[in-house]
C-alpha cells in the first residue's frame, strides 16, 4: 500500500508539473534572449561606456547610481512624479474595477456587451492600434485631454484654481477608465468562482447586500484584489506616459547615455521590486483561502 502511494504524484505534484510544462516557454525564451541583455544592462549600470564600438566600459562601481540621487534633479523629481502617480491611481483604479465587476456580473441584460466596452481599451492601448492612436492625438485624451472647451469655461466662471482640481480629478478618471480592463476581468472570475450557495444560506439568515459583500465578497476576492493590486502598481511604474521611463528612452535614444540610463531603470527597478515584495508579504496575510478555511 505504502509503496503504491510512493510510485504515484500528489494532486498538488501533478498541479506543479503542469505548471511548469505551461510556463516552459516563457523560462526557455528568457534564457535564450534575456539573461545575456540583463547582465550586460547590470555591467553598463556598474560602468562607464567609454566606446560604442564593442560596448568597451571601465568599471566605476556605484558612482553612476551616487550622481542620480546628489546631482540629477531631474531623475529625482520625476520619481517621486511616478510614486505620486501610482500612490492615487491604484486604489482608485481597484475599487473602480471591483464595483463595475460587481455590478457586470449581476444577471442584465447586455452583460456580454458590458464586458466587452470596458476590455476594449486594453485592446487599443497597446501595440500597433495605440501607435496609430497618439499619432492622431489621442495621447491627449489619454492623460487627460478633458482640458478643452469645458476646463475654459470652469476656469473663467470660477477661477483657475478650482479649474485646475477639475482637470486633475477628470484626468485621474481617464487614466482609470483606460486602465481598469484586465482588473475588471480578474475580479469577474473571482466573483464568479463564490459558490451562490453561500449566499444563500446567509439571507436565509437575515443577512443584507451590504454584510453579504463585507462577510463573503470582499475576504473570498481578496486573492483577486492582492493580484490586481500587484498588476496595477507595475502596470503605473512601466507605463509609457510615466515621466521616469521617458527620461530613461531619452538617455538611450537621445543622449546615448548607456550607462547613466541602465543606473536610472536598476535603481527603478530595485525600487519597484521592494515595493510589491513589501505590498506582497502585508497583504498575503490578510488574504482569505476559501480552500484552507
Amino acid at each position: 500500500m505504502s509503496k503504491s502511494k510512493k510510485k504515484g504524484m500528489s494532486m498538488r505534484q501533478r498541479r506543479t508539473l503542469e505548471g511548469l510544462m505551461f510556463i516552459s516557454p516563457w523560462i526557455v525564451g528568457a534564457l535564450l534572449f534575456f539573461v545575456y541583455p540583463i547582465i550586460v544592462s547590470i555591467r553598463l549600470s556598474m560602468s562607464e561606456l567609454t566606446s560604442m564600438n564593442g560596448m568597451e566600459m571601465s568599471w566605476v562601481g556605484l558612482k553612476n547610481f551616487k550622481d542620480l540621487v546628489s546631482n540629477d534633479t531631474v531623475y529625482i523629481t520625476n520619481f517621486l512624479e511616478s510614486i505620486k502617480n501610482t500612490v492615487i491611481n491604484t486604489p482608485i483604479t481597484l475599487v473602480f474595477s471591483l464595483l463595475i465587476a460587481i455590478m457586470i456580473n449581476r444577471d442584465i441584460k447586455g452583460r456580454g456587451a458590458f464586458r466587452t466596452i470596458f476590455f476594449i481599451p486594453v485592446l487599443l492601448g497597446t501595440g500597433y492600434v495605440m501607435d496609430i492612436l497618439v499619432n492622431n492625438g489621442a495621447s491627449n485624451v489619454v492623460s487627460g485631454g478633458a482640458d478643452s472647451a469645458l476646463i475654459t469655461m470652469i476656469m473663467k466662471s470660477v477661477g483657475s484654481t478650482f479649474g485646475t482640481y477639475v482637470q486633475t480629478f477628470l484626468s485621474t478618471i481617464t487614466t482609470v477608465l483606460w486602465k481598469s480592463g484586465v482588473q475588471i476581468i480578474l475580479f469577474l472570475a473571482g466573483l464568479q468562482s463564490i459558490p451562490g450557495s453561500l449566499y444563500e444560506a446567509s439571507r436565509c439568515d437575515g443577512a443584507t447586500e451590504w454584510e453579504n459583500f463585507w462577510k463573503i465578497t470582499l475576504p473570498i476576492v481578496s486573492p483577486i484584489i492582492l493580484l490586481n493590486f500587484i498588476y496595477t502598481m507595475i502596470d503605473s511604474f512601466t507605463d509609457a506616459s510615466n515621466p521616469i521611463i521617458a527620461d530613461i528612452e531619452h538617455q538611450f535614444q537621445n543622449k546615448g547615455a548607456l550607462d547613466v540610463g541602465a543606473a536610472m531603470g536598476w535603481m527603478y527597478f530595485l525600487f519597484t521590486f521592494i515595493v510589491c515584495g513589501i505590498v506582497l508579504a502585508v497583504m498575503n496575510k490578510l488574504t482569505f483561502n476559501i480552500g484552507e478555511r
